[in-house]
């Protein structure tokens, strides 16, 4: 016999033995508990708690499904929640962390059977893995593999350069990074979702140079030509610097760069291919010189064209010249100007370049209150190390390193054509100083005729710029003068500028001649 039919029987049973109206009395209670009992079934509202399975942090998502209307409690005190679409919604804000208890309290669809109540005992989390990374890394060169170690405790996911990695039972990690971008992130997340985050920057430390500069036009001249790759077949030299944009906005060698040919600016005086292969079968590093914001060409055809905002202007709205000719300075500002030298940039360093080198890469001298900067955000100084920042990216990424050139007085005067050397080495792999004896005004440093003191000028304003890179990895490789300006230069004061850069521990040096040719006699070739 079933188990429904051995009930019925024994309520046959008890009943015969009863009183007509007893049984009815019964069977009529039986009908009213079984009607209640139904009535409080349906009336109860499916409440569904998400979100509290494992512990969590205070900007968690507490999800409370099949309600619209709840009395919600965490630990006894009402707490606001929203609606969202299939239920409610709260974050556990203000929480500290340990074990707390989550009430809810859902009116019935028939109101006089009360409220439904639903609880979840949870724990908040809001303590980070405990990250432990270097604070760099350094590679033996671009686009060189490094790698990555640390410790992560306390974390469920490890994210190094945006990719997963395994971690040991204690949280180690050692993961290869192929091809290291200018900064390595590694993120550690805990099962409450606490994130630890570390940056780590990619150093590379800079092979050192001994240079000259030669200018597009000197490097198709035999004359000029020849007498430096003598040098770099001796010894004397290791690195030669060609231009790639120069002073007048001319893209000097073969660019395929779209904006350098839509403003007329492409010359292509040399092919960088042909010139990167001799010089590189040579053993010859090889720099590009890329004049960044003193650029007419560029300058000329933005105003022209109806951008006058990428040209820096006077407080009257016509261009800047300050001596330097009308257009002559673009605005380091403007978001296109700057791409359009990254684009240089870039293209040189996938072609093969060792190194771009950033020259002009500044305001204009003069006074800001009487300039008009378009777009500029923030100071002009902050703008010219973010537009490095932008352009190391780049260039890093194709394989090659960056530098700046930068005014001597940039070492304390950093507003003064906003070159602020501590802020942009940063991001770039060496500064590059332009310490010409001549171009200092007399007592600088102490000195009280530069010119004639070669040396001494050169000493203590390199020393000046080492203190001021102090505690970054970046390396000072000054430019020297290899040219006369108001005194006689020859091998002697070239040579002494050489000794006073090694007397600050600098070994590299870029050579400076407006005419491309250098006194040989001051360099020893390199032991």
């Amino acid at each position: 016999m079933s188990d429904a039919a051995s009930a019925r029987a024994r309520i046959k049973a008890i009943s015969a033995g009863m009183p007509k109206y007893v049984v009815i009395g019964v069977g009529t209670a039986l009908v009213l508990i079984f009607g209640f009992l139904l009535l409080r079934t349906l009336s109860t509202e499916d409440v569904k708690i998400t979100g509290l399975d494992q512990p969590v942090n205070t900007n968690a998502e507490v999800g409370i499904q099949g309600v619209n209307n709840a009395k919600i409690t965490v630990d006894g005190r009402e707490v606001a929640a929203r609606q969202v679409a299939g239920g409610m919604a709260l974050a556990p804000a203000g929480l500290p962390d340990g074990p707390h208890e989550l009430v809810v309290d859902a009116p019935r669809s028939i109101s006089w059977l009360g409220s439904d109540t639903t609880s979840h005992e949870f724990t908040v989390d809001s303590t980070p893995p405990d990250l432990q990374v270097e604070d760099s890394l350094r590679p033996e060169g671009p686009n060189r593999p490094v790698t990555v170690n640390g410790k992560a405790l306390g974390a469920e996911r490890v994210e190094v350069a945006g990719k997963q990695v395994e971690t040991d039972p204690q949280g180690g990690f050692s993961v290869v990074v192929d091809k290291p971008d200018r900064d390595v992130k590694v993120v550690a997340t805990d099962v409450a979702g606490n994130r630890a985050e570390r940056v780590m920057t990619v150093h590379i430390k800079h092979p050192g140079m001994r240079a000259v500069h030669v200018t597009g036009m000197a490097w198709t001249s035999d004359s000029l030509r020849e007498p430096i790759l003598e040098m770099a077949r001796q010894g004397k030299i290791d690195t030669v610097e060609l231009d790639l944009k120069d002073e007048s906005g001319e893209v000097v060698y073969d660019s395929a760069v779209p904006m350098a040919h839509q403003i007329g600016a492409v010359k292509g005086y040399y092919n960088a291919r042909q010139a990167l292969d001799q010089l590189h079968g040579m053993g010859v590093r090889v720099v590009g010189r890329l004049v960044a914001f003193k650029d007419p060409v560029l300058g000329a055809a933005s105003w022209n064209s109806g951008h006058p905002e990428r040209v820096v202007q006077t407080s009257s709205g016509s261009p800047w010249s300050s001596g330097y000719g009308q257009y002559a300075f673009t605005n380091f500002a403007d978001p296109v100007v700057r791409q359009y030298n990254v684009d240089i940039a870039a293209e040189a360093a996938q072609l093969g370049f060792d190194d771009v080198l950033y020259d002009y890469v500044r305001r204009p001298d003069g006074h800001m209150e009487q300039m008009r900067i378009p777009n500029l955000v923030g100071t002009p100084e902050t703008s010219i190390a973010e537009f490095l920042r932008q352009t190391q990216t780049e260039v890093r990424s194709r394989g090659a390193l960056l530098g700046a050139s930068v005014f001597g007085i940039a070492v304390d005067r950093p507003t003064e054509i906003a070159q602020d050397v501590r802020q942009m080495s940063h991001y770039v792999d060496y500064i590059a100083p332009m310490v010409y004896p001549s171009h200092w005004a007399a007592g600088e440093f102490g000195v009280g005729n530069p010119n004639s003191q070669p040396y001494d000028i050169v000493a203590r304003s390199l020393a000046a710029f080492g203190k001021a890179v102090e505690g970054t990895d970046v390396q000072i490789i000054p430019w020297l003068q290899d040219f006369s300006l108001g005194v006689p230069y020859g091998p002697g004061e070239v040579a002494a500028q050489i000794d006073a850069s090694r007397s600050n521990g600098m070994n590299s040096f870029l050579l400076w001649a407006p005419n491309c040719r250098y006194h040989d006699a001051a360099l020893a070739p390199r032991g």
